[in-house]
């Protein structure tokens, strides 16, 4: 024969052991990274080994501009669903913005060093502690805080209380938000009252203490190139989840299934989170602005709104759109539809550096108003109807506003008074609407329980503005097309 019976058996038997315990092994790295990777989008974070350098560039550009101020902000608690049970984690956002830390109870303190121009990072962190580790996960420690997140200085987390009076000593001011923990309220202003006390009679009063959201939020509205491509992420992956909903949606399912699909396409394609709670709003529910009980049977003849968006390492799109739960929009439903979106593109085209909010909402209104009155729903004039705000009636909301780390982000819609102009690097919704009230009784029947609203993500650039969420169709023919 070829080879040997016993030997070739004997390698078989070698050959599929091994096999075997291969498999069991890549099962398990598998499982381990899955799990690994489960804790780097949670409260425990100790996949990460080193971190962005763009955390630090956004601390010294801070303390750039406030050299003689002290910023404090401390990280998000862990928040318990049930007696022993938390919520899922989210870090706090201007506290992730400055460190691209996720785990709890955290707090950061920036200083000015004794170096003219110069700054201290201060960070407080839970400490390791191997049984408690091994029910919640991993802690970074003092030692992480130092060596992965580049602080100068770290401590346990029950020493904040004690070193803060000693680290606020170099501060003219201290950046703090007071009313978001009454705890660690009490603990500022005392560790403030400590400071003032040894001064002694020198006549100085207690540091004056200030909204950091007023710097900060300047600081978050306008996006890097890296926060863009997140948003773009973020942006292209919910607007496919949308997308993919217009092809499954059918009559008969319930609001809560295709919430859950929209969950699970969210997840799948890269999103650790949603960015807020998605509405999923079929026939009369649509009309309710912020609805989010999800649990009604999708009928035929109904439109559908779905406004959600997922998150990207903290960054969230915000989308909406709406189509009909059969396979067509009737003839009211397209008329409805056609003035939003007439409203929504001209809005966008306008869109550039040097143009205001409130401009876009205004136009949006008249172009909406002029199809109200076309449609016999309100009469009189554009003017008239706009000044009296007699379209509310209609379209109550505003039609834009910031998104970044919070789907309504922080940066300020006023300057000196008067509304600001749009930049690049600026991102905002347009999102203009169409809404009539069960029980509104002088409304032609064909449209009540219309809910309309077409919603994208728009980036201010140089020479105009791109559509971030451009990917979901929004035309009647593009959705039609994917009900049939």
């Amino acid at each position: 024969p070829f080879f040997d019976y016993p030997l070739a058996m004997t390698e078989c038997v070698i050959i599929g052991f091994w096999t075997f315990v291969n498999k069991k092994i890549s099962l398990f790295l598998s499982l381990r990274l899955s799990l690994r990777g489960q804790l780097s989008y949670g409260a425990h974070d100790m996949v990460a080994t080193k971190i962005p350098g763009y955390f630090k560039s956004r601390r010294d550009a801070l303390m750039k501009k406030h050299p003689s101020s002290a910023f404090i902000f401390c990280g998000a608690k862990e928040n318990y669903r049930n007696p022993d049970v938390t919520f899922p984690f989210r870090q706090e956002s201007n506290f992730y913005y400055l460190t691209g830390l996720q785990e709890a109870e955290a707090s950061l303190v920036l200083i000015p060093s004794s170096t003219k121009g110069d700054y201290k990072t201060i960070l407080f962190m839970l400490p390791k502690d191997r049984e408690k580790e091994m029910w919640t996960g991993e802690r970074y420690g003092v030692e992480g805080a130092l060596q992965v997140f580049g602080a100068d200085e770290a401590y346990p987390c029950d020493e904040f209380e004690k070193k803060l009076p000693e680290l606020l000593k170099t501060a003219d001011q201290v950046y703090y938000r007071i009313g978001l923990d009454e705890t660690i309220d009490r603990k500022i202003l005392a560790a403030l009252e400590v400071f003032r006390r040894s001064l002694g009679r020198s006549g100085k009063s207690m540091a004056p203490i200030l909204d950091p959201n007023s710097v900060l939020g300047e600081m978050r509205l306008f996006k890097s190139p890296e926060e863009i491509e997140i948003m773009k992420s973020a942006c292209s992956i919910s607007a496919q989840a949308h997308k993919t909903l217009m092809k499954e949606v059918k009559p008969g399912m319930n609001e809560f299934e295709v919430e859950a699909l929209l969950n699970y396409l969210f997840r799948k394609n890269g999103c650790q989170r949603i960015g807020y709670g998605s509405i999923v709003a079929g026939g009369k529910n649509s009309t309710c602005l912020h609805y989010t009980f999800n649990n009604e049977v999708l009928k035929d003849g109904d439109l559908l709104l779905i406004d959600a968006g997922g998150e990207v390492d903290y960054y969230s799109a915000d989308i909406t759109r709406t189509f009909p739960v059969g396979k067509k929009f009737s003839e009211s439903q397209t008329k409805s539809y056609e003035l939003v979106l007439k409203s929504q593109l001209e809005c966008i085209a306008m869109t550039r550096p040097g143009v205001k909010l409130p401009e876009i909402h205004k136009h949006a209104s008249e172009v909406l108003i002029d199809g109200f009155l076309s449609l016999g729903l309100l009469k009189g004039s554009r003017s008239e109807i706009f000044e009296k705000a007699i379209h509310k009636r209609f379209y109550p909301h505003n039609t834009s506003h910031w998104l970044g780390m919070d789907v309504h982000d922080v940066g300020l819609y006023s300057l000196n008074g008067e509304p600001r102009e749009l930049k690049p690097g600026m991102v905002f919704t347009i999102e203009p609407g169409f809404y009539v009230q069960p029980n509104d009784r002088d409304v032609a029947e064909e449209y009540k329980n219309i809910g309309i609203r077409i919603e994208d993500d728009i980036l201010v650039t140089q020479q105009g503005c791109e559509v971030l969420s451009k990917e979901a169709p929004k035309s009647i023919s593009d959705i039609e097309a994917l009900r049939a």
